[in-house]
């Protein structure tokens, strides 16, 4: 019963280490992959980035290719950070699970390194909500390990979980979602393709 009292950190211990976080991410793992994945969709549409972080290096690729970026991340550091940065974005301090998206319907959501931070009633509600906020056509970009796997988190040491690709892909249709490929990054990140038909 006192479990429940007890709020859990919904940056998922990025509030905390927010400085450490910005100064350790490799700005150039990802953009690749997302600017592939960028050439899927209408120039210009407007893209929510989920987990964003301080915006470096998934938004700025996005804003500098011309999309309409909107971030949410519920670490307040990284999204001030992440407005410094990028003040022609849009951004909300939420944790996903508690966003409402801007209020609107999206062509392309990404949420890169963040769905195995979450518990997995979470992953669950984040892929229900994602489905809720495409627009018909839209596409969803994430990253989690291919394989299902537990393990701590390198810059947190909280525990991260990954359903693997067998169970995202059924919650992912459960959803009305259509799985249409993957690819691995050159920092061994393993990515997944989604759209809704």
């Amino acid at each position: 019963m006192i479990a429940n009292t007890i709020s859990r950190d919904k940056s998922n211990g990025y509030e905390q280490i927010a400085e450490h976080f910005i100064a350790a991410r490799n700005s150039r793992i990802g953009p690749a992959t997302v600017k592939e994945w960028t050439k899927t969709l209408q120039p210009g549409s407007a893209i929510l980035d989920l987990g964003c972080g301080h915006g470096v290096p998934t938004s700025q690729v996005l804003v500098e290719q011309g999309f309409a970026v909107y971030g949410v991340d519920a670490s307040a550091k990284l999204i001030a950070e992440f407005r410094k940065r990028l003040p022609t974005a849009r951004a909300e301090c939420s944790a996903v699970e508690d966003s409402e998206f801007f209020q609107r319907k999206f062509p392309a959501v990404i949420a890169w390194g963040l769905i195995f931070l979450l518990l997995v009633d979470t992953q669950h509600l984040l892929i229900r909500k994602v489905a809720r906020a495409l627009e018909p056509g839209g596409k969803f970009l994430f990253t989690a390990t291919k394989q299902a796997v537990t393990w701590r988190d390198s810059l947190t040491d909280l525990e991260s979980v990954s359903l693997g690709a067998e169970r995202y892909e059924q919650m992912l249709n459960a959803e009305g979602l259509m799985f249409t490929g993957e690819t691995t990054d050159e920092g061994e990140n393993h990515y997944y393709f989604v759209s809704k038909p």
